[in-house]
């Protein structure tokens, strides 16, 4: 009868059902269940290498590629930057060239891509003002020092290394022919290491430039003289200096914790070795730029021009000694990175509240999260078809999980601060996780000796279908009652407390008593079919607030009230929406809010209606109210880029919560899940690192075309 009562609700969708049928073929988007879906961010892409050092908050460098594609001949340009990257990785840090390839910013590059950069016979060179038209037209270009900046700023690559910057021009004062590398360090707190500037801009007017924009300018050395590229002084001086990689990674330091969003100048020197030989390439450009102001060369074209004349007047000459520069700028930047990552691990660890083993109950959040902390294994086949008995070519990665630690991540990413409740074994795997988790309130975490921390091994076809997956998670049952009721006043006063199904029955009814008595909104998040069951074993559902179950959860959590349920899963799209409808509907006379995950179907949520839409916000009162559902069909992605299918709900739940906690409306809400979602698919990680609010604004990811929501009503008015 439930089913029949509700067969009116695919009704209210006559005019999007042509365009619903055709997402649900041309969508490939899992938030979370059987199938998982993605595709990487349409603007940029950050190279595995490169994820995968930030995530672990190790020293990465950026690298420009105006270099590449301007600055020398093939195969120089291409020797040169391998050469670079060979250097960065051997005094410790990960290499990230930035290059537009086809319309997409990549961060970090292959050693195809970056072979394709280097042999590219009409390349662009993208500054700041350039990104909007090449990334429009797909083209491919190197970037230059302020669009650099950019991506690496988006990417949370802190330094980055050049061979010079660009500055005010001779004559600048009349012609306002001002590099834009100046205005952008100006309002992009990345730290730009370079040899200064070159000797054919005024530097005297750079610096005061500088200056003007609030850019620390630091000589690295023991004097403030500024060099000029070749020089190693340009008879101007720096406002500092800096002498080590130590002194430097202070100074980068400080300006991050101050919040600054102007840029930092580490101008060094080139060595004495080379410097004598740079007297005669200085007399050469002199030459070159009488040469370029009688054949009326102006703006981008000047730099390349002077570069190739020199080169020729020279004999080669300066090529080398350009080179030996940008390999000691490397080197420098890169010990500064290492310095700075060292840096920032030992502020953290010092301003940390948190130690291993020991409880602490003075954390102040408006978000609880209490669930599972998991190191995950990902293996991903090569092959359509995996072979079992048999060793199948893959690739296999180790990332961090577990359902609670994903979602507390996510909120941490998108502002917030949520308290984490959870443990692990003092063991290696738990250092990892620890480490991995410092930008986390995990004060938290117990860590108990004599235990394992969870582990879950998932692998994944090459079309991102979950194959088969494994896991050792007794320890979850560690996150008794006895331990989250020590902080009970936290979980008091919180706006938000999350679930996941991997804690104890006890503890979720222990948590639910507690929301009953103190009004508190929480969250339930299933983890998967056999632990959805858990609040509805006794009346603790009643307590709930919200719930994001996909449709086998769903049922399951319908079969333990008694309440009967479809023998097979619906499969057509007017099916899956009627029998959801049907299956939330009981559930709704006393949680406020179903967010159903219907794989490639998108999401659907059920709850109260408010101005023609599904009122998300928490509620402080139980009240008469009208119910509706609102049908958000997926993201259309390749399957071909999933690179992870662990992570998608979870980001898609974290993002929400993030919405309702920032009071977004509940279009914004979802789409920044929806966003999230495709993040996660497109990482190696479940949470992406480069996870940002700026990342999963439906304003600004203008790429993107949201169709508008199926709504329908789902009964008459009744009271809860």
């Amino acid at each position: 009868m439930l089913l029949q009562s509700n067969l009116s609700f695919y009704q209210g969708f006559p005019s999007n059902l042509n365009t619903m049928r055709i997402l649900k073929r041309a969508s490939t988007l899992i938030l979370r269940g059987i199938n998982t879906l993605c595709n990487k961010d349409l603007l940029f892409k950050v190279h595995p290498s490169v994820s995968q050092a930030l995530a672990e908050n190790k020293p990465v460098v950026a690298l420009e590629s105006t270099i590449i594609t301007h600055g020398m001949p093939y195969p120089h340009n291409l020797s040169t930057a391998q050469e670079v990257e060979d250097i960065v990785q051997a005094e410790g840090a990960t290499p990230a060239t930035v290059g537009v390839i086809e319309g997409e910013i990549h961060v970090g590059l292959s050693s195809d891509e970056l072979t394709h950069l280097a042999k590219c016979k009409s390349p662009l060179k993208v500054s700041r003002r350039d990104l909007p038209y090449v990334i429009s037209k797909g083209l491919t270009g190197g970037t230059t020092v302020s669009a650099t900046m950019i991506a690496a700023h988006r990417a949370g690559i802190p330094i980055f290394v050049t061979g010079g910057i660009g500055g005010v021009h001779r004559d600048g004062q009349n012609s306002l022919d001002i590099s834009a590398d100046l205005t952008e360090l100006g309002r992009t707190p990345i730290t730009v290491v370079s040899a200064g500037v070159k000797s054919i801009l005024d530097i005297g007017r750079t610096l005061e430039f500088l200056e003007t924009q609030g850019v620390c300018v630091a000589t690295y050395g023991l004097s403030k003289n500024f060099p000029a590229f070749f020089t190693p002084n340009s008879g101007f001086t720096s406002a500092y200096h800096v002498c080590d990689p130590g002194e430097a990674s202070k100074l980068i330091a400080s300006t991050l914790s101050l919040g600054l969003q102007s840029g930092v100048l580490i101008a060094v020197p080139i060595p004495e070795e080379h410097a004598a030989a740079c007297r005669h390439i200085e007399e050469a450009i002199q030459a070159a730029v009488t040469e370029a102001r009688s054949c009326g060369v102006t703006g981008r074209d000047v730099t390349p021009f002077i570069l190739q004349k020199v080169n020729k007047l020279t004999q080669g000459k300066s090529l080398q000694a350009n080179i030996a520069l940008i390999h000691n700028n490397a080197k420098v930047g890169s010990q500064i990175a290492c310095a700075l990552s060292k840096e920032i691990s030992e502020q953290t660890s010092r301003s940390q509240t948190h130690h291993p083993g020991k409880i602490q109950t003075n954390s102040e959040s408006d978000v609880v999260v209490i669930g599972g902390i998991n190191v995950d294994f990902i293996a991903k086949g090569q092959t359509k078809k995996l072979h079992f008995g048999h060793t199948n070519p893959g690739s296999v990665c180790q990332s961090f999980g577990g359902v609670g630690r994903n979602i507390a991540d996510s909120l941490s990413r998108l502002g917030n601060r949520p308290l984490f409740l959870s443990a692990t074994g003092a063991d290696a795997n738990s250092d990892a996780v620890f480490n991995y988790c410092k930008h986390m309130n995990t004060s938290g975490v117990a860590r108990l000796e004599e235990q394992r921390t969870a582990t879950y091994c998932a692998v994944i076809t090459e079309s991102g279908e979950l194959s088969l997956g494994l896991g050792d998670m007794d320890i979850h049952q560690q996150i008794t009652e006895q331990y989250v009721s020590k902080f009970e006043r936290q979980l008091s006063s919180a706006a938000l407390v999350c679930l996941d199904g991997n804690i104890p029955v006890s503890t979720i009814n222990y948590v639910c008593s507690l929301a009953k008595k103190q009004n508190i909104n929480v969250w339930y998040e299933p983890t998967d079919a056999e632990k959805a069951c858990k609040p509805f074993l006794s009346d603790a559902w009643k307590s709930l607030s919200y719930s994001s179950p996909n449709m086998a959860e769903l049922c399951i959590m319908n079969k333990t009230l008694g309440i009967k349920t479809p023998g097979v899963l619906p499969t057509s799209l007017d099916e899956i929406l009627s029998t959801v409808v049907a299956l939330s509907r009981p559930l709704l006379e006393h949680l406020h809010c179903m967010v159903v995950t219907l794989g490639p179907n998108g999401v659907l949520l059920c709850g109260e209606h408010e101005a023609g839409s599904v009122n998300l916000q928490p509620r402080k009162q139980k009240r008469r109210r009208q119910l509706c559902a609102l049908h958000y069909p997926a993201l259309t992605v390749s399957p071909d880029e999933t690179m992870n299918v662990s992570g998608a709900g979870d980001s898609l739940a974290g993002a929400l919560m993030a919405g309702i906690l920032l009071g977004k409306d509940t279009d914004t809400c979802v789409r920044m899940g929806l966003l999230a979602a495709r993040m996660s698919l497109a990482s190696s990680h479940p949470i992406s690192p480069i996870l940002s609010l700026d990342f999963v604004n439906p304003i600004k990811v203008q790429t993107q075309t949201w169709p508008e929501p199926g709504f329908v009503w789902i009964d008459q008015n009744f009271s809860v």
